[in-house]
């Protein structure tokens, strides 16, 4: 079971850094602009704001990582962070009005945490 978590915390770590990417170095091309289905004058306009996103991206993906590389697997830390994950992708599904984005962000995220959950007491 433990190796099941730490698979899902990794998946979502991954899909953050490919958020990252996507938010930070594509946002303006065209996989970047199909993936968030923008127009060019829209993307050129908020690709400073994007670029700070997926910097956000990042952190995020950052912590879970951290949380895997632990000496000790640290379930705290993977907790906190996949609380985060969580809630951005509430918050983007709702203010965004598009609700794959919760699928996408937070579901992973909702299973990996569930999964730690149950796990905390064979730490």
């Amino acid at each position: 079971m433990k190796y099941l978590q730490i698979g899902l915390i990794a998946l979502v770590a991954f899909l953050h850094i490919y958020f990252l990417i996507l938010e930070m170095f594509y946002w303006t091309k065209p996989k970047g602009l199909k993936t968030f289905g923008l127009t060019k004058e829209f993307a050129e306009a908020s690709k400073t704001l994007a670029a700070n996103q997926g910097l956000y991206n990042g952190f995020l993906a950052a912590g879970l990582i951290w949380s895997i590389l632990n000496k000790n697997f640290t379930y705290q830390i993977a907790i906190f962070f996949l609380i985060c994950v969580i809630i951005a992708g509430i918050f983007g599904a709702y203010s965004t009005k598009k609700i794959r984005l919760f699928y996408i962000q937070s579901v992973p995220a909702i299973i990996a945490l569930i999964l730690t959950l149950l796990n905390t007491n064979n730490y």
